[in-house]
């Protein structure tokens, strides 16, 4: 990765400068980690679960009711 700093008079650096696709790849791994934490947070509640599929169902449901 290629990594420029902005700085200023003094010579301290109070930016960095990073290429688009640099910060698109930063932001797609921020998120995966945020859904991992949010995960593993969910996991420590120990709160009854429901499949996958039966969560769509049931929003699914809920949409079209609410229309």
């Amino acid at each position: 990765m290629e990594t420029q700093f902005l700085t200023d008079k003094k010579g301290k650096k109070t930016a960095v400068l990073i290429s688009i696709k640099e910060y698109n790849k930063l932001m797609r791994d921020l998120e995966e980690l945020e859904d991992i934490r949010l995960y593993d947070e969910a996991k420590l509640l120990n709160e009854p679960s429901v499949p996958i599929d039966d969560a769509f169902r049931i929003i699914e449901a809920k949409r079209k009711s609410n229309n």
